[in-house]
């Protein structure tokens, strides 16, 4: 069976919950930003469900139409929800049910299967903590870090996110780096890059890249905060989406030095 990469907006989401790894209280933020991508036709959560810590799973079930895949643990000290998840979601590639995958965990033992997804064509986007490992997150083609997924976006919440495994805090992510390179990326000859297409740009070198993760709901609002950096252009005739961005040049030039002219000989008759 042939697959071909596609390009376009998947039209059917495969949502496979890790439910050892994730948030019922996020159950709707997570549905919604998956809707952002592709309509969740198939919702599928996984976990022993005899045991206490699925409980809070429960309620929100039949309100969300999330089907339960139960997988006893045989042993101790094992994780078979991974190996349940995985089995289907190769059921599910092979079948060509979906157009694209939604994989809910911060478990780096899904790294393979994103890759494996990806591969086939397919496009694929992760649901986890920030704690995340880097492998998994990259191997999507997104991923969304559930400490995003609130109203209420503020530098405490940021600053929460990013403490370590420890509670050693770590340098503060500076987007700067990323969206000049994303610039780099879009722009013409005429210098000037599409807003959506440094979006894209910026997804493909950080498949984790979020405003929400800075403190901002849009893109637009983050590259505003950089006024000093970056100069906006809105051409309403075109639409609203026409927004276009351009690097500020700093560099000035330097002033020509005089060149002084030697004095001409007289000569000698």
């Amino acid at each position: 069976m042939k697959y071909t990469t596609r390009e376009r907006k998947p039209s059917r989401m495969a949502v496979l919950i890790d439910g050892d790894n994730a948030q019922p209280s996020l159950i709707v933020k997570l549905l919604a930003e998956v809707g952002k991508y592709g309509p969740p036709t198939i919702r599928r959560i996984y976990g022993d469900w005899t045991t206490p810590q699925m409980n809070g799973w429960k309620d929100c079930l039949n309100n969300h139409a999330i089907q339960p895949i139960q997988q006893f643990r045989y042993t101790v000290g094992k994780n078979a929800t991974d190996s349940a998840l995985i089995i289907d979601a190769m059921d599910l590639l092979h079948s060509e049910l979906v157009d694209g995958f939604c994989i809910v965990s911060s478990d780096s033992d899904y790294t393979r299967l994103a890759t494996r997804i990806r591969e086939a064509g397919i496009f694929v986007m992760g649901i986890g903590q920030r704690k995340t490992p880097k492998p998994f997150v990259n191997a999507c083609n997104v991923f969304i870090f559930t400490e995003n997924l609130t109203d209420d976006i503020d530098e405490r919440k940021i600053e929460e996110a990013e403490k370590g495994p420890e509670g050693g805090s770590q340098a503060k992510p500076n987007p700067l780096p990323l969206l000049k390179e994303a610039f780099v990326m879009a722009s013409d000859e005429d210098g000037w890059a599409h807003l959506g297409a440094m979006g894209t740009n910026l997804r493909q070198l950080d498949p984790s890249f979020d405003p929400r993760t800075f403190g901002y709901n849009q893109l637009l609002q983050l590259i505003k905060a950089y006024k000093d950096v970056f100069t906006i252009r809105k051409e309403d005739d075109k639409g609203p989406s026409a927004v276009y961005i351009k690097r500020k040049d700093k560099r000035r030039a330097k002033p020509r030095q005089k060149v002084q002219e030697k004095p001409q000989q007289r000569t000698q008759v």
